[in-house]
């Protein structure tokens, strides 16, 4: 296949793996509450999300059964009629939690097997651009599902985006089933039973020299980001920003500006290799935190939280993209699903938490002092680097 129409599949792929994060966490929520469903009730309705979390348990057999263009076709179809059937679920909570988990779950799925199936599609020295191009797409995706849907439904009704929704990825389903392009085999089937099945992923992994710190390297990575990113929203409210400057600059022109990002940080990553763009681009990212945490200061005026808003995105976009390339070039082939669905699960945990904790940090030492303490979290990682480039099956 040539690499023009790869992209083309691996943006057209991940557009439809944004899609369903997007209309979970901002456009249901608004759907819900303009339909009368309790404050409390659309919380616990969030749960359903926990399949995202999940994927480690059925990532082993998608590399083991099937084509991975099987499993993300039927996959679609299953999302297209789980968002059909919320639609027609009005407000009987069980319902709607019954079929959010199986919108979450298809999702899930569908991810579980397009992460493996890009890190077989594409050589390795492409993965960085590759990766720019999957970031980008995504993050169109859940704007598009998110922001602009949540939009349009001043304009259009709710019945006819549900319908738009599900006919778009029944549609997508049926191209990827009938697709020859990404009709790529099972990889090799060495496993002799269900359970080694699960176990020799995990054995590969734990033969690898250093395993433990580059597992260690994935959970923090991102972690001074996430301690950021927890608390940005509260600060915007709390510094007096209205909705609709929160939603434009920090929301919409923040979300271009990462997508901007994830393309320079993929071409630069294909370029000058992982362990420089981890590093560099790793680095502006961390530095990042300090223009909010300059912007922080009582004395500084407002209007310059634009600045460090613009900044954060972009560099957010540059080091994500470095950081899901390493991932993916950490993935054994005949492991793909199995190897992404575990390192991507460590560093999704890993969110939650910081996210978790950056209440308490906030609170307790106030917006700037903790805005320059994510700062010092953001460099710990970078300082490994040498020790783990040295000590580790690093990949080149």
């Amino acid at each position: 296949m040539s690499p023009k129409k790869r992209y083309f599949w691996i943006v057209f792929l991940y557009f439809f793996s944004g899609i369903p994060l997007g209309f979970f966490y901002t456009f249901l929520p608004v759907f819900f509450r303009l339909q009368g469903v309790d404050l409390i009730k659309i919380g616990l309705l969030s749960s359903a999300g926990i399949f995202w979390s999940l994927k480690p348990l059925w990532a082993p057999l998608v590399d083991r059964y099937h084509r991975k263009k099987t499993w993300m076709g039927l996959s679609l179809l299953g999302m297209s009629l789980s968002i059909f059937l919320i639609s027609s679920a009005s407000s009987q909570t069980e319902l709607i939690l019954l079929y959010l988990s199986l919108l979450t779950f298809f999702s899930a799925l569908y991810d579980t097997a397009l992460d493996g199936l890009l890190i077989e599609l594409v050589p390795k020295e492409e993965l960085g651009k590759a990766n720019g191009f999957r970031l980008s797409a995504y993050r169109v995706a859940m704007i598009f599902s998110g922001g602009v849907l949540t939009a349009v439904s001043e304009y259009l009704n709710f019945q006819a985006i549900f319908h738009i929704l599900t006919l778009l990825t029944f549609l997508a389903g049926l191209v990827v089933l009938s697709s020859r392009y990404i009709a790529l085999n099972p990889t090799e089937r060495t496993q002799k039973s269900l359970i080694e099945t699960y176990l020799n992923p995990l054995r590969e992994l734990l033969q690898r020299k250093g395993i433990a710190l580059i597992l260690i390297f994935i959970a923090i990575y991102k972690a001074g980001d996430a301690l950021l990113g927890g608390m940005i929203y509260p600060f915007w409210v709390d510094r007096g920003f209205s909705r609709v400057e929160i939603g434009l600059i920090s929301g919409t022109i923040g979300s271009i500006l990462t997508i901007l990002g994830a393309l320079i940080g993929g071409y630069y990553t294909s370029k000058r290799g992982l362990k420089e763009s981890l590093l560099v681009l790793g680095l502006l990212q961390a530095f990042s935190n300090l223009g909010y945490a300059l912007v922080a200061l009582p004395f500084v005026d407002k209007k310059w939280v634009y600045l460090a808003s613009f900044i954060e995105s972009f560099t957010g976009g540059l080091g994500t993209s470095a950081f899901v390339t390493f991932l993916t070039t950490l993935c054994h082939r005949n492991f793909t699903s199995s190897h992404y669905a575990l390192f991507s699960t460590l560093f999704s945990i890993t969110l939650v938490i910081s996210r978790s904790l950056s209440g308490f940090g906030a609170k307790t030492l106030g917006y700037a002092p903790f805005f320059a303490l994510t700062f010092v979290v953001a460099l710990i990682p970078l300082l490994m680097l040498p020790y783990l480039t040295k000590r580790t099956d690093f990949p080149k």
